[in-house]
């Protein structure tokens, strides 16, 4: 699973296309949609943060 701790490992060996499924979904709901958001910007934010 690609979530925030994996994705700089993903994206340092090569990965440039990363595919998140329930790290995007978690802990977020109806009432708290604005979860969903943060956790891909936590995914993104640990990926880009690899430099090569």
């Amino acid at each position: 699973g690609v979530d925030a701790t994996t994705a700089p490992l993903v994206a340092n060996a090569g990965a440039d296309v990363l595919v998140a499924g329930s790290a995007v979904f978690r802990g977020g709901s109806l009432e708290r949609p604005e979860v969903y958001g943060q956790n891909i910007r936590a995914i993104r934010e640990a990926a880009q943060g690899v430099y090569v």
